[in-house]
């Protein structure tokens, strides 16, 4: 919402402003929609999600070069093409590796190409929004929830050949001050049409943390 005082008073634009933010908040959401729908909703042959084995700290198992290694495993026993295997890490899995594991914080960060070395045939980014994932049942939790105890961001795996995404028009919806008696506010929002899935409920994975009470 911005008034007409407010345009009038202000030197710099601040319709332009107001869009910018709207603009950074759609391509936030969307990617955040479209990472939590390409994890898998549960563990099955097809779909693997594994729970992390290293050492508890605050009742969380920290994740370990062993279990990207096992993940690997299940990938291969699913027949998923190596070429193509992507692994995006979440805030705490990427902590956990940077806390305990030299090497890789060692080629954590490639000034070259600006993302994470590769790890095990998966090319490896980072995001701070990924998915929550119940730590104990290893299931995921719907998008948006209010996350409980015992609920960790995971780290989500997929064969980008095998999954698509469709993006359409924004468009955006306009209500100017002039016709606003009340409050002779301006009123902008957005509709920005995006989706992005797996073809097929297969070639997607999870690294959860595992819950311990």
């Amino acid at each position: 919402r911005i008034t007409d005082d407010e345009l009038y008073a202000i030197r710099h634009d601040k319709m332009a402003s107001v869009i910018e933010r709207h603009r950074a908040v759609i391509s936030e959401k969307k990617y955040d929609m479209a990472l939590h729908a390409l994890a898998p909703q549960t563990n099955s042959a097809s779909t693997p999600v594994i729970g992390t084995t290293g050492t508890t700290v605050n009742n969380r198992k920290q994740l370990i070069r062993d279990d990207i290694i096992k993940l690997k495993k299940l990938f291969d026993d699913a027949k998923v093409p190596v070429a193509g295997r992507v692994l995006v890490l979440c805030s705490d899995h990427v902590s956990d590796l940077l806390l305990q594991d030299q090497k890789f914080a060692d080629q954590y960060y490639n000034y070259t190409t600006g993302k994470i070395a590769n790890l095990y045939g998966f090319q490896v980014f980072e995001y701070v929004s990924c998915p929550y994932f119940n730590g104990s049942t290893l299931t995921k939790n719907a998008f948006g929830s209010v996350p409980g105890t015992g609920d960790y961001q995971a780290s989500v795996a997929f064969y980008a050949p095998r999954m698509f995404k469709a993006e359409g028009d924004t468009k955006a919806y306009l209500s100017g001050a002039r016709n606003n008696p009340t409050t002779q506010e301006n009123l902008i929002n957005f509709r920005h049409y995006f989706v992005a899935l797996p073809q097929k409920q297969e070639a997607i994975g999870a690294i959860v943390s595992t819950y311990v009470a």
